[in-house]
């Protein structure tokens, strides 16, 4: 990591796990990189506002899903860095990378529920995938955050 950064804090935030009755995962494409990596719904925490509220939040303001019961808050948090190159344009460049929360939820509603149109989309497509995919379509940087997810899927599930 370039110097200049090593000094920016991490940003804390949230991701979601989203299993349907198969026990696939949510993913989606992001808007601003929509090669083919996919990401679970994932956000920065509010003032205020603890992690289970926050990754409820953000579920539903990316994804429109409400229709979710919590398995598992998965014990302590996950780090990821960006690289240099997006170190400064993303957060508005106050930090270097987020240190995540994880929740795993079932959803229970209709899949009509899901939209990715939201008031400030942030997604180009959706789909479920098998949880031995998770680490194929992670970008780069969230690939060990992805791994770690997925042993503690593999544990929930087994």
């Amino acid at each position: 990591m370039n110097q200049k950064f090593e000094k920016l804090p991490l940003r804390s935030g949230v991701g979601i796990v989203v299993l349907n009755k198969n026990n696939k995962v949510f993913v989606a494409k992001r808007i601003d990189n929509p090669k083919n990596f996919w990401q679970m719904p994932q956000g920065g925490i509010d003032n205020n506002e603890n992690y289970y509220s926050a990754a409820l939040r953000e579920l539903k303001e990316e994804t429109s899903i409400i229709s979710v019961k919590l398995i598992k808050e998965i014990e302590g948090s996950f780090t990821y860095i960006l690289p240099d190159h997006l170190i400064g344009i993303i957060w508005k460049g106050k930090y270097k990378g987020q240190k995540q929360k994880w929740f795993v939820m079932r959803f229970f509603g209709n899949e009509s529920e899901i939209n990715i149109n939201t008031k400030h989309p942030e997604f180009l497509d959706w789909k479920w995938i098998d949880i031995n995919d998770l680490t194929k379509i992670a970008v780069n940087f969230k690939l060990e955050v992805y791994k770690q997810v997925k042993s503690e899927i593999e544990k929930i599930l087994n």
